[in-house]
This record gives structure tokens, C-alpha cells and sequence, in this order.
């Protein structure tokens, strides 16, 4: 069975992959803890000067819908993404994602956490979590808004439409669109040029920059209300109509 996961070192870069190309590299609770422990290993290379997070083939499309479907409140919490998605977010090093195909739900909240993203034309980025009866619980409704102001951010997430590359590179959730065959290179060249900088002043102005976001109650906060969701029958109604393929009927509680 291959990994779910793929990490390796090229130089002085570490270049992180999810692999589950089958299901458009969709992030179940094992793909989330093989993450946490390759960024256990990450964290202690000192050899590190900078990390690329990509997918096989696309990003990541989303949760795993159908391992979610009947999980209660408690349940949910416990599956929740948030504490690695932090602690991707608070590396000492500099990170890109390199976002290629889809970049979906806890996929484009797993992008959000890096330091930069750069695109492939390809791309296809969005948080439909509120066609399903719930809401992005993994930092999206508290770090998007942040990267692209308020009003885009709603029109994201309270809508759950997906967007092109070259809108979200508008929007400033892009830094950069380049070519699918040239990702993977762009990536590559920006973190040779950020693991070219000093580390220790590359470590406290990104520690100075998270500091100033204080962020980390409203995630919090966000996953304690998006988890409390999983005891509505509008959630179970809306995971089980994705899962049947059929249109989810709401009734508001």
C-alpha cells in the first residue's frame, strides 16, 4: 500500500505530497495524522530552509465526506483538522503550496495555512462546506477573510461556489498563476530563494507577522460551532444527499 502521504528533501527544501490521486487527494483523518507526523519530522531537521506542500494531480479535494456523514458533535471534533493545519501554519520556516486541479473544503483551508501559494491555470479553488449543511471548520472562515477581505470571503463561503485561478490571483489568494507544467519549478525557485535569506530573521518576522493575526480563539471558536452543527438534521441531510448523489432537502433544524 503506498503512503498517503510522500515527503522527501531536495537540497535544502522540503517538499511534502498527498497522495490519494484516486480520490482527488481527499483528506480523511489518516491522510491529516500522516501530515502531522512527517511535520513532526520537519520541525526537527534543521537542515530545512524552506517547504513545499502540493497534491498528486490536484491539491486536496476536501474532507472525506462519506467518513463524516454520521459523526455527533464529539465526534466531529475529534476529526477535526485544526490542530495540524496549525501547526503547519506556525513552522519556523517559509511555505508554499503549490496548488494544481482542485484545492477544495479543508484542501483550499490546508493552502490557506502556507506562507504563499502559487497556482497552476488549472486550479479550481472553493469552500462548499455550506452545501452540506455545515460550514468550513478548519480555519476557513477565519483565515480566508483575512487573506482576501471580508466580502469575497462571504461570497466564498456562504455561497460554497468555486472559483478559477485567475480570479482567486485577483482576489490576492494567489501570489502567483503559472502554467500546470511550470508549478512545481515556480515553487521550487521561490523557496531556493526564501531558504537564501537569513533563518533566524526568516523565523521572527514570520513568528512577528502570526503574533499580530491573533487568530488562534477564532479557530478555536470555529471549530467548537462548526462541530455543534453535527447534531442538526440539516448536516446529516446534506452529507447523505452528497453521498447518494441527490439533492439535499433542508428543513432548518
Amino acid at each position: 500500500m503506498e503512503d498517503l502521504v510522500l515527503y522527501e528533501k531536495v537540497g535544502n527544501i522540503g517538499v511534502l505530497k498527498v497522495n490519494r490521486p484516486k480520490a482527488f487527494n481527499a483528506l480523511s483523518r489518516e491522510v491529516v495524522d500522516e501530515i502531522d507526523n512527517k511535520l513532526a519530522i520537519i520541525e526537527k531537521d534543521e537542515e530545512i530552509r524552506a517547504l513545499i506542500v502540493t497534491g498528486d494531480g490536484n491539491f486536496a479535494a476536501g474532507a472525506d465526506i462519506v467518513a463524516m456523514v454520521e459523526l455527533n458533535p464529539e465526534q466531529a471534533r475529534a476529526f477535526l483538522f485544526s490542530d495540524t493545519f496549525n501547526r503547519l501554519e506556525n513552522l519556523s520556516i517559509p511555505t508554499i503550496a503549490a496548488v494544481c486541479g482542485y484545492a477544495l473544503g479543508g484542501g483550499l483551508e490546508l493552502a490557506l495555512t502556507c506562507d504563499f501559494r502559487i497556482a497552476s491555470e488549472d486550479a479550481k479553488v472553493g469552500l462548499p462546506e455550506i452545501t452540506l449543511g455545515i460550514m468550513p471548520g478548519a480555519g476557513g472562515t477565519v483565515r480566508l477573510p483575512r487573506l482576501i477581505g471580508e466580502a469575497k470571503a462571504k461570497e466564498m463561503i456562504l455561497l460554497g461556489g468555486q472559483i478559477k485561478a485567475d480570479e482567486a490571483l485577483k482576489a490576492g489568494l494567489f501570489t502567483k498563476v503559472v502554467p500546470k507544467e511550470e508549478l512545481f519549478d515556480e515553487a521550487m525557485k521561490l523557496a531556493e530563494k526564501l531558504a537564501q535569506r537569513p533563518k533566524l530573521a526568516l523565523k521572527a518576522a514570520k513568528q512577528s507577522i502570526n503574533n499580530g493575526k491573533a487568530q488562534a480563539e477564532a479557530i478555536v471558536k470555529e471549530a467548537d460551532i462548526w462541530s455543534s452543527l453535527f447534531a442538526t438534521h440539516d448536516q446529516k441531510e446534506g452529507m447523505r444527499a452528497f453521498v447518494d448523489k441527490r439533492k439535499p432537502q433542508y428543513i432548518g433544524k
